[in-house]
């Protein structure tokens, strides 16, 4: 398989620019400098091709460029491009109607519009906290919900979004969300990890610790992204719905990366068979042009006038792209999630009995998570092998992106045909197939000097 030389002298010449003006905070992968793309297919500045298996972190659910959401942009720009909240706009009605047809709940919805995950997340528990009148809330370990200061309270999936930020918002606090793979919590004789999870917010939580008539809502993702692309189990998101109607607690889903057709469905929470009270959208809602929503039960939108607000919330370019995407989406890609997802997830199912270093595949259409192991019986992360993966595969023209301790997502354009998704694979088999030999070798080499002395 072809190795490209990367990075080539013009995107060598931007990293450096880019190091001299741009925030050292931004976690950088490898050196991919964009210059266009066109589907699931993109080419950096130096001419090389890539099949992208990110989509931005999932944001370009109708693949690059698509030349209808292209032109739905360009109309509206020659429009107007910026009127603000405090006025109207018939595509803002528009996206908030069609929000509505499809909110994952038989009650009207009332929507807010926002510019990204984290303000979506933000709306939600500002509302949640309005509406009830309760101070507490509930989150879960390796959930990740945002950067700024309220959703930030929430995240829990890596230590050092946190550090050098502290105190937090105050009334969180965090269970452990129920992984099958990885379980935190020892589940008694017929229970699993969805049932324990429960039963430990039960006996332990609201017995001990928080009084559940002080609990505002539980803010969830129904499958943790950051966290690792994890799967709870069927039995968690019905008992906990259960447990949120018995106490009159709001249950949160944040749809912002596994919502809008990613798991085959509009909401990956339609896939456990229970209805929030509101969901964080994001991500995926307008191919790339920033965009969010908060989406409510209607009896739940009890705040008045002047409570919350922006002033790009509803922006006209941004819901000019989301009309036309969800259009796509729901003619055409989401189908094509369910059927390539399930494509990829056989596959990958596949290449795991011929690679021990595959410890979990796991995942719905196209949100799919690739965990490695030094080991298949102990489960010890292999954070050093995940990485060589991610950068070997770079090389041989194939983006990813890592998550949780050392899982690769798989979470491409729901365009992604099965002849792209195979090409990628085939490159992402041999990338496993190299750092398996360079990482597994390098230790079995360290492990003999150490037994010589």
């Amino acid at each position: 398989m072809k190795v490209l030389n990367l990075p080539g002298p013009i995107a060598q010449s931007l990293i450096e620019r880019d190091r001299k003006v741009v925030s050292p905070s931004y976690p950088r992968g490898y050196p991919f400098v964009m210059d266009h793309g066109r589907g699931a297919e993109v080419w950096d500045v130096d001419g090389n091709r890539f099949l992208d298996f990110a989509a931005g972190i999932a944001v370009t659910s109708t693949g690059h460029s698509h030349p209808k959401v292209v032109a739905a942009i360009q109309e509206q720009a020659e429009k107007f491009i910026h009127i603000s909240s405090d006025f109207y706009h018939q595509k803002w009605v528009e996206v908030a109607e069609y929000l509505n047809r499809i909110a994952p709940f038989s009650e009207d919805a009332i929507s807010f519009l926002t510019n990204s995950g984290t303000e979506s997340v933000e709306a939600a528990i500002k509302l949640a906290r309005y509406h009830t009148g309760r101070p507490q809330f509930i989150g879960f370990t390796g959930g990740f919900h945002g950067r700024t200061m309220g959703a930030l309270s929430f995240t829990a999936s890596k230590p050092y979004y946190r550090q050098g930020f502290f105190p937090s918002m105050n009334g969180v606090t965090h269970v452990p969300y129920p992984d099958p793979y990885r379980p935190v919590l020892l589940a008694h004789p017929g229970e699993d990890m969805g049932d324990a999870v429960i039963r430990y917010i039960q006996e332990e939580l609201f017995e001990k610790m928080v009084p559940p008539q002080e609990v505002a809502a539980f803010l969830v993702e129904p499958i943790q992204g950051e966290g690792g692309y994890i799967v709870p189990p069927a039995s968690f998101f019905p008992q906990l719905r259960a447990l949120c109607d018995r106490y009159g607690i709001l249950l949160i889903a944040d749809e912002v990366q596994a919502g809008v057709g990613r798991t085959g469905r509009w909401w990956s929470i339609e896939n456990f068979g229970v209805e929030p009270d509101i969901i964080s959208v994001a991500k995926g809602i307008a191919s790339g042009v920033p965009m969010g929503a908060m989406v409510a039960r209607q009896s739940v939108v009890t705040w008045p006038k002047g409570s919350h607000g922006n002033t790009y919330g509803g922006n006209p370019l941004a819901c000019a792209a989301s009309l036309v995407t969800l259009d796509l989406i729901e003619h055409e890609y989401m189908a094509n999630a369910r059927i390539v997802g399930a494509y990829i997830l056989d596959r990958l199912r596949g290449m795991q009995a011929a690679h021990p270093s595959i410890g979990d595949v796991r995942g719905i259409g196209l949100m799919i998570g690739v965990e490695f192991v030094q080991d298949p019986i102990t489960r010890k992360p292999a954070r050093a092998l995940r990485d060589k993966i991610e950068e070997l595969a770079f090389h041989r023209g194939l983006l990813t992106l890592g998550c949780g301790k050392s899982t690769i997502r798989i979470s491409p354009t729901l365009t992604l045909s099965q002849a792209e998704a195979e090409e990628g694979l085939e490159i992402f088999e041999e990338a496993i197939s190299l750092a398996e030999s360079e990482i597994f070798s390098d230790v079995t080499a360290t492990e003999v000097s150490i037994a010589k002395g």
